[in-house]
């Protein structure tokens, strides 16, 4: 009997891997129905929610980044490193992969380099345009090497890069058949303009502040709200619900159902991840992007830049956001033409099929291994 295949994916620490990694994982399942998948993530983190939740088992690492400034947990981080290569060991030898997939984050790294000393077949994702350093370290081991823009030469070997783009989870894509649903959901009038305002998965201060300065003359313009707020402002949220209730906001920490809120959505105010920018792009939704400045490289303002300039999407400065994007959002919201103006723009950058190009990719990676053992 045929052993089934095995996909070890491995990464996390946000949105932006995670979510990528479970793109991977279903387009692989839809060519190959019986493969067992294991995600290895670090403890504590959301891929230990968000992977079990999608259907997908997870073991954790006692794995974290280094701290930028001087703290004691950095004191820990050699030790972390050695009991996750540990456990990392452990767990490949029981789950025998047939190949090793990294979409960054500290976490991808021990089970990656485990992998590689195994002899398994490595490939790593990479979103952005400015890598992270897991995947700079981990590039060198790998055999092939998927990203989403142009020019990565600069950081990763030309002979193993492949430009697939970034891989969108189908199930967050929007339809018209579900604006109905989405509206029940959401508890708000279809007919109606509708925002929806999203900080990442783990929220957006800058944006919060906004939203709640800039609520009542939001909602007084006839503007109804979804907005994903972040676990750490969930108690403001829960208080803010009970104030404007039946008034057209829906706030939560999370939406575990974002195909209904692009499906509803007229606007979307969002941070400007690469992860963040391919899904706007994918569902072809009007956009304000207000940059993180915390980001490595200030690569956020990069991407957000790069489509301002193709006129595909607006920006506010996080600096200038608490004074300007609650005016910038009046003015485009009620502007019928500069929404379809910008949903055309911004359709054209989209990439629907990256997931499935990796799952190619990764599956003859597999057998090309397997004839090279014969």
């Amino acid at each position: 009997m045929q052993k089934r295949l095995s996909i070890l994916i491995s990464g996390g620490g946000t949105g932006g891997h995670i979510f990528p990694a479970l793109a991977i994982a279903e387009a692989i399942r839809r060519r190959e129905p019986s493969a067992d998948f294991l995600f290895v993530g670090a403890r504590g983190k959301m891929e230990m929610e968000k992977v079990p939740a999608a259907g997908y088992p997870i073991k954790g690492l006692w794995i974290s980044g280094l701290q930028r400034k001087l703290s004691f947990r950095n004191l820990l981080f050699p030790l972390k490193v050695i009991s996750s290569l540990i456990a990392a060991r452990s767990i490949l030898r029981r789950f025998r992969p047939d190949i090793a997939i990294g979409v960054g984050g500290y976490a991808s790294a021990p089970a990656l380099w485990v992998a590689s000393g195994r002899g398994i077949p490595i490939l790593i994702q990479e979103q952005n345009a400015f890598p992270g350093i897991a995947n700079r370290i981990l590039s060198k081991r790998a055999d092939a090497i998927c990203v989403a823009y142009e020019g990565m030469q600069r950081y990763f070997p030309d002979d193993r890069l492949h430009l697939t783009g970034n891989p969108v989870r189908h199930s967050v894509l929007p339809s018209r058949e579900k604006k109905d649903d989405a509206a029940a959901f959401f508890g708000l009038d279809p007919h109606r303009p509708i925002l929806l305002v999203t900080g990442g998965s783990l929220g957006a201060l800058t944006l919060n502040r906004v939203m709640e300065k800039d609520l009542e003359k939001l909602l007084q313009s006839g503007i109804q709200i979804i907005w994903q707020c972040g676990q750490s402002y969930a108690a403001r949220a829960e208080k803010l619900n009970e104030i404007y209730a039946g008034k057209g906001v829906y706030i939560t920490p999370f939406i575990h159902r974002m195909d209904l809120a692009y499906s509803l959505a007229n606007l979307i105010v969002s941070r400007a991840g690469a992860m963040a920018i391919a899904e706007l792009a994918a569902a072809g939704k009007a956009c304000i992007l207000v940059p993180s400045p915390n980001v490595t490289e200030d690569h956020q303002r990069k991407n957000a830049l790069a489509l301002v300039g193709k006129e595909a999407a607006l920006m506010v400065e996080d600096a200038d956001a608490p004074e300007l994007l609650g005016n910038k959002i009046l003015s485009t919201l009620h502007k019928e033409s500069s929404l379809r103006e910008l949903e055309k723009n911004i359709s054209r950058d989209a990439i629907r099929d990256a997931d499935d190009k990796i799952a190619a990719i990764a599956l003859e990676m597999i057998t090309k291994r397997k004839a090279e053992k014969k």
